[in-house]
Order: C-alpha cells, then structure tokens, then sequence
C-alpha cells in the first residue's frame, strides 16, 4: 500500500455514495421538520434568556434599631395651620422624645394659594401627661390659664379666629422619623389647650377636620409605586368627626442586577 493510499484512508469527508444524493419527498419533509424543531429550541432559549422572572420570598425582617420614614403630605382647608399639631407613640404607649422631625406647614387661602410657610421644629410633643385631660393636676392648670390668658393666648385666639372667618386651611409635608414598631401618629388639634380650642371652635362638632392625602409613603421612595392612600380625598360638609386609618406596613427588598432595593407597602382600613 502505498503512502498516498494512507493518506486517503485518513480523509473525514469521503463522498457520499450517489443513492444518497437524491431529493426524494420524504427527505424533504424531514428537513422541515427538523428546521422548525431547531427554530423553535433557539427562540425558547433566546427568550428564556432575555425575560425578566419574578420570584416571591417572606423572609422575618430581623433589623432592630432602625428608624422608618414616614412621608407626609396632606392638606386641611379647613383648619389653620397654627392649630395644628403632629405626635407619634410606639406601641409601649411611650411618646418619642428624640423623633428627627423635618416637618413644614404651608398656609393655604381658601382657593389653596399658598400664602406663608412655617417650619415645624417643635411639631412631635415631648411628653404624654401633657395631653391627659382626665388629670385633675391638668384641670386645675388648665383654670388658673382660663381666668389669666396671657397676650400671646389672646392673640393666638384672634388669629385663628380671623384666619377661620377668611377660609384659611393648611398644608403639611415633610418626613417624620419614628421608630420600626407598632405604633401611631397624629395630626390633628389635641396639641391645644382644652379651654383655648374651646373658645376658638365654640364645640367640637365645628372642628372640621377635611383633608386630602397628596402623598403618604414609608421608608425609601421607589419609583413607579402608587400608595394605596395617595390623592385620597376626606371631605365634610356641615358635620365634624375624627378619621382614622389602620396601616399594617409591609417591608420589601426587589433585586435587580444584583443591587438590593429596599421599599415598602402598606394596606389599609378607615373609619370615622
């Protein structure tokens, strides 16, 4: 045998024989087939590969110490601004005395054109007793200021009086820093003097606490999520009442291109 007969034995591509190089029917349809098979596993994959899988996990939020941003944004129009109070009370009963408030009050006309701007450094109250009108201690106080109302009293009585007979109402916005446990806030009146609101709505049933919730939100903001009480409008006519709104706050972590997103989201229940 010689060398270029070695050589033509080591070839990996020898001609086919001629009866398989005939187009026959059936070899067609088996190319088609197997076209579409192949078609059909490349886009699979291509787009197995490209789309985004959501995966859900609960997980218990072991994180302790922490503080949780409340984002507040609300309007009154129909109570001023210097009648209005914020506190907060977590779920010991205790009032927070170090709260990190950054708080302001916008004043609002009666076409809601803002017409002052206030900041709240003193909005979170600082001591439980002081709101406990049941306290006889309180009662007496509270007597002794009635019968000697200081200047700023009286004056604080004629502006309020006057911003009420003009329509004024108010806007309240800021971030308000409380603890990562059961608890409440609120905003409202009670921060006044039981005789002082007294004289300045003549009862309570003319306290008219309407308002419309712009925005509330908690922990870091997250683009594209709408909350549940967002644009949420609380309005009354002629009637008084207190509302209240039951928020159970959920905390979130969404992963994208391995960078972690904390956010929040919350359902609610109210009742006035």
């Amino acid at each position: 045998m010689g060398v270029k007969q070695v050589i033509k034995n080591l070839d990996a591509f020898p001609r086919a024989e001629d009866h398989l190089l005939q187009k026959t029917q059936s070899g067609a349809v088996v190319s088609i087939v197997g076209l579409f098979i192949m078609a059909t596993l490349f886009l699979h994959e291509l787009t197995y590969y490209v789309s985004t899988y959501t995966v859900h996990e609960m997980a218990v939020d072991l994180k302790r110490g922490e503080t949780l941003p409340i984002h507040i944004n609300m309007s009154f129009p129909s109570l001023p601004c210097q009648v209005l109070s914020v506190d907060a009370i977590d779920m010991s009963g205790k009032h927070e005395v170090d709260l990190d408030t950054n708080i302001w009050k916008l004043r609002l006309s009666r076409e809601g054109v803002i017409i002052g701007t206030e900041y709240l450094s003193d909005l979170v109250e600082k001591g439980h007793t002081s709101h406990n009108h049941e306290n006889e201690t309180d009662h007496h106080h509270a007597k002794v200021h009635l019968d000697k109302f200081d200047d700023e009293a009286e004056n604080m009585i004629k502006t309020v009086k006057q911003a009420l007979a003009n329509g004024e109402g108010c806007r309240v916005y800021g971030v308000l820093d409380v603890q990562r446990v059961a608890g409440n806030f609120h905003i409202s009146v009670h921060g006044l003097n039981i005789f002082v609101a007294q004289m300045i709505f003549e009862g309570a049933t003319h306290v008219n606490v309407s308002h419309v919730i712009h925005d509330l939100s908690f922990g870091p903001k997250y683009p594209g999520i709408h909350n549940p009480l967002d644009d949420t409008n609380r309005i009354l006519h002629g009637a008084s009442g207190t509302f209240k709104y039951y928020i159970k706050v959920n905390s979130h972590v969404h992963l994208s291109q391995k960078k972690f997103l904390p956010y929040n989201k919350y359902s609610f229940f109210s009742s006035i």
